[in-house]
């Protein structure tokens, strides 16, 4: 959530930070900003609602070309969506962009008021802000204000910072949120994320916490807190710009459907060896596999829903015990570890504050820590003892899709090596799980995407409802909660997703004429079971989608009102090309009703709040 850009160098740098806002939009904002200046203090202005607004008041502002500027996205925590509480921020002395939030700023506003401070917005950011302001009257140096402020601060933060009397300099740090850093021969940048540098570089840096960024437009240093120089690793990223565009099509969401088969394939390729999974990762190896006495599973949102299905794989193929819970309330209650458990964490991004928390967590109790995560070098990364990436490349719109489906298959791989080391399956029968992951699931997942138009026609069926059901067994269950949030996240419709036997225990209640149920009905174990669950809701005036696979639709009759079928290529991971299908359901009713697909209101790609 939230989005910074700073450039300092040759170029005008209010196209610079606006294509970089741009860039930077699928993390999600509801307002934007810039300050502009080469000396004294800049000229900020900002805007709530799109860039577009704020690119409007750019050009009727008739500013001179400046070479350095600060910008920021802003997705409202602390005060309401407003002009006043957008970024940037300013005082006599500075001005300053924020990612993350301050949990002591009420204690800090206090202190600052009693020192005659008077505060114009509703932020937690202005605490911050007004504290580096205090900090420089009283010690005039902008690298020891910065340092004595941030050992004030709790909390996370990503600032960049223009002082006033400061010429030709930007200043960034960062504690527990996303900020890169590089430096070209037009300058040096600083950005949330690299795919608002794309078009400049590909060589970047990622500070570790509380280390000084100094930017000036003949180089980038790095200092941490005794003023000495730090020097981090360059890292070099392989995704290019029109990777991060939409490449023809209509929204970022339907081509990152698109590249699932792909990032599938590529994914699993990258960690097999002879046709058996292989990880790098200490955590896996023999001998600590073989001690592993449980695991632990934590992650938020669509990452959880990955995590489900990796708690079903792992118990049913290497008979290791699971623990899942959602990272937000992992630390919620006191968690029962053991220094022989192995703590699997997920996120897309890498800095979900909430994972990185409940790894916290585990870390200080002595567990293992293994990340799952999509970008190289990111927060939860660097904590974690062991790293799997992913290889879905970039994914620009809010809504995951093919993360999802590239971390459901690394746990696949994780629970068939598990398998193999505790002698659960033999290496033939884990090469023929690996055959169905790497080719046949992408190949069936392909040919969902390119005859989705029954997928397009129920989408028109349920478009407009204001409430909607998905039901299914064993892991169509596991799927029908991601479908559900996918349907929730980008159009708006009340749904919920229940085991199918659930339905009984109090929710058939809410079935009534006309109200849309989706019965995912893949596993061909628990069909029966799945159209007496149908026959119950449609008995009471239920609208039922059936969504399963070519074979089962002509060996079973289905009692609804319209049926989609997928083919069963993939065989016991068929549920994840059931997977693409509710994501393409879901694009399709949020783009039937007209709504931002890739951009849906409240939400952010990157949580780095908790």
């Amino acid at each position: 959530m939230c989005g910074i850009i700073g450039f300092i160098g040759e170029d005008n740098a209010s196209d610079i930070l606006i294509k970089g806002l741009k860039a930077l939009e699928y993390r999600g904002y509801d307002s934007s900003g810039v300050a502009l200046g080469d000396d004294g203090k800049p000229k900020i202005i900002k805007s709530a609602g799109r860039i577009s607004v704020l690119e409007e008041k750019l050009a009727s502002a008739s500013l001179p070309v400046f070479h350095r500027g600060i910008a920021h996205t802003r997705w409202a925590t602390h005060g309401g969506v407003s002009d006043l509480n957008s970024h940037p921020h300013s005082s006599d002395s500075l001005s300053l962009v924020h990612n993350g939030i301050i949990e002591n700023y009420y204690e800090l506003e206090s202190m600052l008021r009693s020192e005659g401070y008077t505060f114009s917005s509703e932020t937690d950011t202005e605490a911050a802000l007004m504290l580096i302001d205090y900090e420089y009257r009283r010690l005039h140096d902008p690298e020891k204000a910065i340092f004595k402020a941030i050992s004030g601060i709790r909390g996370s933060f990503a600032f960049a910072i223009i002082f006033n009397d400061v010429k030709e300099k930007i200043y960034a740090v960062r504690r527990q949120s996303p900020l890169i850093a590089a430096h070209t021969n037009k300058g040096s940048f600083i950005a949330s994320d690299v795919t608002a540098l794309l078009p400049y570089t590909k060589d970047i840096y990622r500070p570790e916490d509380d280390v000084l960024i100094i930017l000036s437009k003949d180089k980038t240093e790095f200092k941490n807190k005794n003023g000495d120089a730090v020097y981090p690793i360059s890292e070099h990223v392989d995704w290019n710009e029109e990777e991060a565009q939409k490449g023809g099509f209509p929204h970022f969401m339907l081509k990152e459907i698109s590249e699932i088969p792909d990032s599938v394939r590529k994914t699993v390729s990258s960690y097999l060896a002879d046709g058996i999974p292989y990880f790098d990762a200490a955590s896996l190896k023999e001998d600590n596999v073989l001690n592993i006495g449980r695991i632990h599973v934590s992650a938020c949102g669509t990452a959880m829903h990955a995590g489900l299905i990796g708690k079903r794989l792992i118990e049913e193929l290497a008979h290791i015990p699971v623990n899942i819970e959602t990272a937000s309330e992992f630390r919620c209650r006191s968690q029962i570890l053991d220094k022989r458990d192995l703590m699997i964490v997920l996120s897309q991004s890498g800095e979900t504050a909430d994972t990185l928390s409940s790894l916290a967590y585990a870390k200080e109790r002595g567990v293992n820590t293994l990340a799952i995560v999509n970008v190289f070098g990111s927060s939860i990364a660097r904590s974690a003892d062991d790293v799997i990436y992913t290889k879905a490349g970039p994914e620009i719109a809010v809504a995951s899709t093919k993360a999802y489906t590239v971390q459901c298959a690394v746990l696949a791989l994780i629970a068939l090596h598990l398998a193999r080391i505790k002698k659960r399956m033999t290496a033939d029968e884990v090469r023929t799980h690996t055959i169905l992951l790497s080719s046949s699931l992408p190949s069936a997942i392909e040919k969902v995407i390119s005859e989705s138009d029954g997928i397009k026609d129920a989408a028109n069926d349920i478009c407009n409802a204001e409430h909607l059901f998905f039901i299914g067994r064993g892991s169509d269950s596991d799927v029908c909660a991601e479908g559900s949030l996918k349907l929730k996240e980008i159009s708006y419709i009340h749904s919920e997703a229940y085991p199918a036997g659930e339905l009984k225990h109090g929710t058939i209640s809410l079935i009534s004429d006309g109200i849309p149920v989706i019965a995912c009905a893949c596993n061909e174990d628990t069909c029966d079971k799945m159209i007496s669950s149908i026959r119950e809701v449609r008995s009471r005036g239920a609208r039922v989608t059936v969504l399963t696979t070519n074979k089962l639709a002509k060996s079973h009759a289905f009692p609804c009102d319209r049926i989609i079928t997928v083919d069963d290529e993939g065989g016991p991971y068929t549920f994840l090309t059931a997977a693409s299908a509710m994501q393409l359901l879901a694009y399709h009713a949020s783009a039937k009703k007209g709504l931002d697909v890739d951009k849906p209101r409240n939400l952010a790609k990157s949580v780095t709040v908790e």
